[in-house]
């Protein structure tokens, strides 16, 4: 069995490989690889076998990986104590055919969308030692536990070498081997790859993680949605944790939020709503129905949904229309540590922040000092003796001239003030960026 350590393989050649007993009598032949997230997502916990002499209707069982082994001429054996058992009827398994091949996945470090044409797998050696039968999800007391050998997941397969090894199944292994050496591989690894399940319900019950999605850069997550079929969308949407399914909805056109949110009930998408920018969840209800933006904002926790509806009230294209209320204002006698405080207790989104403003004794705008300088000063500095030049606009004030003073001033952030001079808002430069982006 040393020999085979760490031979590699695939699903398409272990597909219909015999398996038999320690006389050499065939047990059965594979049929399907069972992996449990829960358990082990990177390893095949056992082999799904159709049993010598079976029936076509007739259930299949299931072999433990570890109550295998490699025989020198590369054939699989039973283990003297393992015996195949009946194969769980619920659906407590991932099966690699089943579920992979020929189905589309999420490469999380490629941020692209891809089809699956055959599943890398390594045999590997793990220590013997003598344990009790392991419990196999959804069947009691399963094979025999994994002594022996291991069958790690490695990488899928996109290109056409799985394509290639797949058509020409049937053949002598060395000769499908030769063949597909002759073309590129075009491989993921395994630890990249995110399920695509149309019943999220289920993915949640397999414990598939949602690690890696919630890690991607929301802009290449809506790539990403958008790129999938709309049942494939509105499944990976719908698993989707409220503050990921947020940063994502803010990415996307409306027309695709629409889709991505008429299927959920109103208590859903106010849970997502509620953590999106203001600015962003006004721009959002604002494309709604009536009756459906009311019934989420029915839903919403009192304090946000009265962020939003103020938010409502004016133009998409005015400063007011653009603006968000998250930002930091101290009073014009706040020192740096107040700062570095107000930072720390800001419940939005602190990557969006560039300045901390200001305000005088009438809640007026007097200052406007850039984080940079924040990070420079001493504690003795007070934050009013840090500010730039303020440069700030009307509430009313148009989209055009909102774009020609971030381009005249080359700004980052600009405070939206009322009649008063009061601060009612700031506008980020990611903000003007995007409106500009949907107009062209």
């Amino acid at each position: 069995m040393t020999k085979h350590a760490n031979l590699l393989t695939s699903v398409s050649a272990l597909m219909g490989a015999r398996v038999a007993d320690a006389s050499g009598r065939t047990v059965g032949h594979v049929r399907e690889f069972a992996v449990s997230p829960s358990v082990d997502a990177n390893h095949v916990l056992g082999l799904v076998l159709r049993l010598a002499g079976a029936g076509r209707g007739d259930r299949q069982s299931l072999v433990a990986v570890g109550g295998l082994e490699l025989t020198a001429a590369g054939t699989l054996h039973l283990r003297a104590q393992a015996a195949p058992t009946p194969m769980p009827e619920d659906d407590s398994y991932l099966l690699l055919e089943r579920d992979l091949l020929d189905q589309q996945i999420i490469d999380v470090h490629g941020h692209k969308v891809v089809r699956v044409n055959d599943v890398e797998l390594v045999w590997e050696e793990v220590a013997d030692e003598s344990e009790g039968p392991e419990t196999v999800p959804g069947g009691g007391d399963g094979p025999t536990p994994g002594h022996g050998l291991s069958l790690r997941i490695a990488e899928v397969e996109v290109g056409t070498r799985g394509a290639i090894r797949r058509l020409l199944k049937g053949l002598p292994a060395a000769t499908v081997k030769r063949i597909a050496l002759r073309f590129k591989p075009s491989i993921i690894p395994w630890d990249f790859v995110d399920l695509i399940d149309r019943d999220p319900a289920r993915r949640v019950r397999l414990k598939i993680e949602q690690d890696r999605l919630a890690k991607m850069h929301p802009s290449d997550l809506a790539d990403i949605l958008e790129e999938l079929a709309p049942a494939e969308r509105q499944a990976i949407f719908s698993s989707l944790d409220e503050g990921v399914a947020a940063e994502a909805l803010e990415e996307v056109e409306p027309k695709m939020q629409k889709a991505l949110t008429e299927s959920l009930d109103s208590e859903r998408i106010a849970g997502i709503v509620e953590e999106m920018d203001p600015a962003a969840a006004a721009d959002f209800l604002a494309e709604l129905p009536n009756e459906r933006s009311e019934a989420i904002l029915e839903e919403m926790d009192p304090e946000e949904r009265q962020e939003v509806e103020e938010l409502l009230e004016f133009s998409g294209n005015s400063a007011a229309g653009q603006m968000t209320t998250h930002y930091i204002s101290l009073a014009e006698g706040a020192a740096p540590g107040d700062a570095i405080v107000a930072l720390r207790d800001f419940e939005g989104d602190v990557e969006t922040l560039t300045h901390i403003f200001l305000l005088n004794e009438k809640e007026e705008l007097s200052g406007v000092v850039p984080l940079v300088k924040l990070l420079l000063a001493t504690e003795g500095n007070a934050l009013a003796g840090l500010s730039d030049h303020i440069v700030s606009c009307d509430i009313h004030a148009s989209g055009k001239k909102v774009a020609e003073l971030f381009d005249k001033y080359n700004l980052r952030a600009l405070p939206v003030v009322d009649e008063e001079n009061k601060l009612a808002g700031v506008i980020y430069a990611e903000q003007v960026i995007a409106q500009l982006r949907t107009r062209n």
